[in-house]
């Protein structure tokens, strides 16, 4: 299973940087229909349903599209996961398409938790910082956790840098601990 969700995950990644498609529109795009699904039960058992006919879900597939506003290239891409009764795995291959496409245009999502609200200067300079580390453009979120007690913790990819005095309190811990 694993190949045919990288085959066709490729193929909507070689359409989206082929022609130029916005990455952000279709990975907010696939995370929408992904999330739908999801959270429908009833949806994902029509979608799952061998007795529910092609054509059936088509038309269901496009409702979504007009109700969910998705442009045709995901419209187009869902409806040949139903052609080829591969829309059970849509969720898997579009969070692949989505990390392909976002490798080869060399951006990384980063998640950046710190003790307070940080002003938007402090935003952008950390931003620049991390974008520098990684060699990569960031499509950024922010959370707050007051148990940092202050600095910040920065998650891109599988890579943490804990800047945290949290952490530099457990780090000295640890240290003295070994002594």
């Amino acid at each position: 299973m694993a190949s045919l969700v990288s085959i066709y995950a490729r193929a909507l990644s070689d359409v989206v940087i082929d022609r130029k498609l916005d990455a952000a529109r279709v990975t907010s795009e696939l995370e929408s229909l992904g999330a739908l699904l999801n959270e429908s039960g009833e949806l994902r058992t029509i979608w799952d349903n061998p007795s529910v006919t092609a054509d059936q879900k088509l038309k269901l597939l496009d409702a979504l599209v007009q109700r969910l506003s998705l442009s045709k290239e995901i419209r187009n891409f869902a409806a040949v996961l139903i052609s080829n009764r591969r829309i059970h795995a849509f969720r898997e291959i579009s969070a692949a398409a989505i990390q392909d496409i976002n490798s080869r245009l060399g951006i990384a999502d980063a998640e950046i938790v710190s003790a307070r609200e940080l002003s938007a200067d402090e935003r952008r300079k950390l931003e620049e910082q991390v974008a520098k580390v990684t060699g990569k453009r960031l499509r950024v979120r922010y959370a707050q956790d007051h148990s940092l007690l202050g600095g910040v913790i920065v998650k891109v990819g599988s890579t943490i840098y804990d800047g945290s005095v949290h952490g530099q309190l457990q780090r000295l811990k640890e240290q003295l601990a070994a002594r």
